[in-house]
């Protein structure tokens, strides 16, 4: 730009060869301050372009400064996510391995008590017979102790036993007529609630389970705090069941687990309630 005004001066300048003195000053004195005023553009622009390096430089270094940051949050964020991912895997993982166990727990100890269950119940029939074998020999040791050995006398304690020994030969209305025989001659002999309870017993082999029922309700009620009573009232409660009449017979189940949550019928009867629905 500069030397495009020269140039245009030098130009005028020839043109006018045959100027004057003066006007000859007068353009130089024109140069000369167009030269002031290119001057002095040149410092303005020299100014700009200053202040413009300055200004872009500051907003070049903001923006980087301000990506760096972002970059670093971006950088914390990612790093706190992948750390809340592992940390949910973790716990993910403690609570697959917990359920695991607490299943593998109650299935194991659904199948104990199954089996426990099955146990009980098979050693019913075990415990009464036992109990057959148990009142049999206090009898023969009460008849060795006294002297009485004479069966044909027909004692209370023989005849006791006549019925016990039918009973366990199969020949149920023979039993039962020996216990009836048994207590119209004594009431209140100390075997008395026995000789109900086995009068229960044939009804319930021969599966005449009303007849059963009314005979285990004799030692129920009027044989109250005798052993015989826990044992007829699991008998008449798996009688009421074979009848189908579940009603009473979880009915008579929750009385004897409540009257005698101790006793071995009680966890027989915990484990009928499970199966009579």
């Amino acid at each position: 730009m500069k030397l495009m005004y020269v140039t245009t001066l030098l130009f005028v300048v020839c043109l006018a060869g045959c100027a004057s003195q003066g006007a000859l000053d007068n353009v130089r004195n024109d140069v000369d301050s167009v030269k002031t005023r290119l001057f002095s553009m040149d410092r303005d622009l020299a100014g700009i372009r200053e202040e413009s390096k300055v200004s872009v430089g500051a907003i070049e270094k903001g923006f980087k400064t301000d990506v760096s940051a972002v970059r670093k949050m971006s950088a914390d964020i990612q790093a706190s996510i992948d750390g809340t991912k592992s940390e949910m895997q973790m716990l993910n993982g403690k609570l697959d391995d917990t359920f695991l166990s607490v299943k593998k727990s109650a299935e194991d100890l659904a199948r104990y008590r199954e089996d426990a269950d099955k146990r009980i119940i098979a050693l019913e029939d075990r415990i009464l017979k036992q109990q057959a074998v148990i009142d049999s020999f206090s009898i023969k040791m009460a008849e060795m102790a006294t002297g009485k050995k004479d069966e044909a006398a027909m004692t209370p304690d023989a005849l006791y036993l006549k019925g016990l020994d039918s009973l366990k030969a199969g020949e149920t209305t023979a039993a039962r007529e020996q216990f009836s025989k048994f207590l119209e001659q004594n009431p209140r002999h100390e075997l008395a609630v026995n000789a109900h309870y086995w009068i229960g017993e044939s009804y319930y082999t021969e599966k005449n389970y009303e007849s059963a029922i009314l005979s285990y309700q004799d030692v129920i009620k009027n044989y109250p705090g005798k052993e015989k009573v826990v044992a007829a009232m699991l008998k008449q409660a798996m009688a009421f069941n074979a009848i189908k009449d579940s009603k009473s017979a979880r009915f008579v189940l929750k009385k004897l687990v409540e009257g005698y949550p101790k006793s071995e019928e009680a966890k027989k009867a915990k484990a009928l309630l499970k199966e009579i629905k």
